[in-house]
């Protein structure tokens, strides 16, 4: 979930699985009121930017998709996410180092348009678009779930009605997190996670008391373990991550920006990575996944298993702190989609009429977010949360190895500048990338390809209209 992103990442983007930073934006202004490029300084540090990344991503990124990636996978999510990591870590490489490349870009689109195709860099940027237009409808549909286990007699239509209104009206009215309030989120969660992880020592040393081989039960149980469910809880599990992209476009704003935006993204990953394997790794050694988490409660399963943690206070202060947590990535990833969506219509790539207009008094691209803020409505009732979750890695996916396919074609055929594993770093991303994209769920896939078909379909009628028009970008 983008909890959070994601969607610039849009990919942002984004969650995010969204996230609230990765999604965040400002009101669109006029080029009259923006400020000159000259005032961007070099001020950022590379810790800087892997407080940054982690900010985006979020600590509590992998309790959304726990229960999700633990029935699909049979348990096994220590696994999925560790395999997931390996990808998105070639995959940073190739995203740092594209960075360097065009470092005023920062998108995923760009790279692939300029270094392989337009057209293909079209591809990249609307299978883009359906992550920013799903990050909004599975922050709803988790938002309605975490707010069932608060007041379980409120049907959950009538949740996902009053999300997705909320989200559109907060967003025509311009209200957003600033950077500041995201980082006292992500503060605040960390100490969350912190008090969970207590509670898991206590209960783990006192209560559950695994032994021998039951400590190695996470990472494989041969109870349960298939290699085609591992590889497909793996093409959820990567949710985890998705946002680490947004560091890039910090490239302009950070101290040496050739070294810190590569070794930022990978050390984000990394970081995410770890953290991310313990939390669910605790999470599998006090409730066992031989027994499938209840369709009821399996988009709030960590929730669950805080209970059985440290009881209802634990329970109730992570099941507020995931809701506030996707209260503000939902907000973001909808207007992250809505400025994506006016960047097309400004572009060329969707009538400009309609999607172009700006509000004159909030500046706000106000059919845009009603737009979103219906499809949100409507996906909340089509889809259920493991099903978005895996149509949206479909977009980040295709963004992932387009990234790398990038990556090798410009530092092995074209750029003078020798870098270490200029062949073998992206080539493995893409490999890897690849093949977790082709496990991902068989419907998935077949919504994802018609998605990429309505969008060619949709350029080559906008090119007939506009015949002398270039390819249009995403920006």
């Amino acid at each position: 979930m983008r909890r959070e992103t994601i969607p610039s990442h849009a990919p942002t983007e984004y969650s995010q699985k969204i996230s609230t930073s990765r999604t965040e934006g400002t009101a669109l202004n006029t080029p009259t009121t923006q400020a000159p490029e000259a005032s961007l300084r070099r001020t950022l540090k590379l810790w800087h930017l892997v407080v940054y990344g982690i900010v985006i991503i979020q600590p509590t990124a992998p309790m959304g998709i726990y229960g999700v990636v633990s029935n699909v996978a049979g348990g096994h999510v220590v696994s999925t996410i560790l395999i997931a990591m390996v990808a998105m870590l070639f995959t940073a490489i190739s995203y740092g180092r594209m960075a360097r490349v065009y470092p005023s870009a920062g998108s995923a689109y760009t790279y692939v348009g300029r270094e392989l195709h337009p057209l293909l860099g079209y591809v990249v940027g609307w299978s883009m678009l359906m992550d920013y237009l799903l990050n909004p409808i599975i922050c709803v549909i988790w938002c309605s779930a975490a707010a069932r286990n608060i007041l379980p007699q409120i049907p959950y239509a009538a949740w996902a009605i009053s999300f997705a209104v909320v989200f559109t009206l907060l967003n025509l009215r311009g209200v957003r997190t600033s950077g500041r309030v995201n980082s006292i989120l992500a503060i605040g969660m960390s100490l969350v996670v912190a008090v969970v992880l207590a509670y898991a020592v206590r209960y783990l040393a006192f209560v559950a008391r695994p032994v021998g081989g039951e400590w190695l039960l996470p990472f494989y149980d041969p109870a349960t373990f298939s290699p085609s469910r591992l590889f497909r809880g793996t093409s959820i599990a990567v949710l985890t991550y998705i946002g680490f992209d947004g560091i890039s476009t910090m490239s302009e704003e950070v101290e040496n920006p050739q070294r810190n935006i590569m070794l930022a993204t990978v050390l984000t990953c990394l970081v995410i990575g770890i953290l991310s394997a313990v939390e669910v790794y605790v999470a599998q050694l006090a409730w066992p996944a031989r027994t499938p988490f209840p369709s009821a409660i399996v988009d709030t399963a960590y929730v669950q298993v805080a209970e059985r943690l440290g009881g209802r206070f634990l329970f109730h202060l992570l099941n507020a702190t995931l809701l506030i947590a996707n209260l503000g990535s939902g907000m973001a990833a909808q207007f992250g989609a809505a400025r994506l969506l006016y960047g097309m219509g400004k572009g060329g790539s969707l009538p400009r009429r309609f999607f172009s207009a700006i509000d004159t008094g909030t500046g706000i691209p106000r059919n845009n977010v009603i737009l979103v803020g219906v499809c949100a409505l409507i996906g909340a009732f089509l889809l259920n949360y493991e099903r978005g979750a895996e149509l949206l890695n479909f977009g980040a996916f295709i963004a992932f190895m387009g990234v790398n396919a990038a990556a090798l074609i410009h530092y092995r055929f074209r750029s003078k500048e020798k870098v270490p594993l200029a062949t073998l770093a992206p080539l493995l991303g893409l490999l890897v990338s690849a093949f977790i994209w082709l496990n991902l769920n068989h419907s998935a896939q077949l919504l994802g390809v018609l998605w990429v078909l309505f969008g060619l379909a949709l350029f080559y009628l906008m090119r007939r209209l506009n015949p002398n028009a270039a390819t249009p970008e995403f920006d």
